[in-house]
């Protein structure tokens, strides 16, 4: 029985794509499979990675698919779900790398007591040039059964550390959870759609999965537009919400995450991906927002966030004030959306 499937888009990775392969070879659990999936890339990565594996014990349990055309990262994960055999999926970017014991510790985590939806690690940052970063977290609960009053927590508090976690196949496909095709905050989709359906979980906390931070990503690229796939995918959030019965009962936490990761994230990441922010766009993201949430001021988690009512106040009447806040802030996290 394979225990996880990792899936790996692959596109432009040369550079990094042995390191992320041996990485991979060197797990210490057994039943495994590994799914590269070539996304019609420029250079040689994918010989790269059958090169890496050749003669390897593991080499059988590697896997190639390649689609018709480019898909982008999201889409292509999405194209290697249904072709997994693991009870277990899990994510990888083919420029990072894991610790040879990810995946055997965060299996039996899961399975010690049944099975659960998901099971999560921490993420390191690290730099080309080697410097070690901050060490980013998910949210805690613990161990077990997601109560109402956890999940409100979850909702209101997590971050799209999509690539630390496993995550039940079973609970993917029966709740159809996938990246969205809109090529930005795919990977926030993805994991908010499975916090809201989760009913329970798992955590070893140890940084396992080493995030390289590096120029030219996908997530360190500016595009002055990358604004619009955020908002057209919090939109989809919402839908996948109410189609699926949650919205109901936690719609202050979903309202909340909108006006956070769909509005005020749509607006920084324009601010910080444009070199003059016009106001009239504030205001179209602006109404956008307010046709999704239109009740957004009486949020019991909006009233007492001081920094999110304030951030919102500047945008609607000091928008230049809040460019410079914003670039500040950008600049002094090394963020760029």
């Amino acid at each position: 029985m394979v225990k996880v499937s990792v899936i790996l888009p692959v596109y432009g990775v040369a550079e990094y794509i042995e390191k992320c392969t041996l990485s991979l070879l060197a797990q210490t659990l057994d039943d495994m499979e590994f799914i590269f999936v070539d996304d019609h890339g420029p250079d040689d990565s994918i010989d790269i990675a059958k090169r890496t594996i050749a003669g390897h014990p593991r080499e059988e349990q590697f896997r190639f698919m390649k689609p018709e055309h480019n898909l982008g990262a999201g889409m292509a994960r999405n194209f290697a779900i249904p072709h997994a055999q693991g009870q277990y999926i899990a994510f990888v970017d083919s420029d990072d790398w894991v610790d040879p014991t990810m995946f055997e510790e965060l299996y039996n985590q899961a399975v010690a007591n049944g099975t659960t939806d998901l099971c999560c690690c921490q993420m390191q940052k690290v730099y080309p040039d080697g410097k070690i970063g901050g060490v980013l977290e998910n949210p805690q609960v613990g161990n077990g059964l997601i109560t109402a009053e956890k999940k409100r927590f979850l909702l209101t508090h997590y971050v799209s550390l999509f690539a630390s976690f496993i995550y039940k196949k079973e609970f993917v496909t029966d709740n159809d959870i996938r990246f969205a095709e809109d090529r930005a905050a795919d990977d926030s989709y993805f994991v908010s759609c499975a916090w809201m359906t989760a009913k329970d979980i798992a955590y070893v906390n140890k940084p396992f999965y080493k995030y390289l931070i590096r120029p030219g990503s996908v997530c360190t690229t500016k595009d002055s537009t990358k604004y619009e796939k955020r908002i057209s995918v919090f939109d989809k959030l919402l839908a996948y919400s109410k189609k699926h019965g949650i919205y109901a009962d936690f719609k202050e936490e979903i309202d909340f995450m909108y006006i956070k990761k769909g509005y005020l994230s749509s607006v920084t990441n324009y601010i910080t991906n444009s070199t003059d922010p016009q106001k009239a766009t504030f205001n179209r993201i602006y109404e956008s927002f307010l046709k999704q949430v239109p009740d957004y001021c009486t949020n019991r988690y909006y009233r007492k966030n001081k920094s999110v009512r304030l951030l919102v106040f500047m945008l609607r009447h000091t928008p230049d004030l809040a460019i410079r806040v914003v670039r500040f802030w950008a600049k002094k996290n090394n963020v760029i959306s």
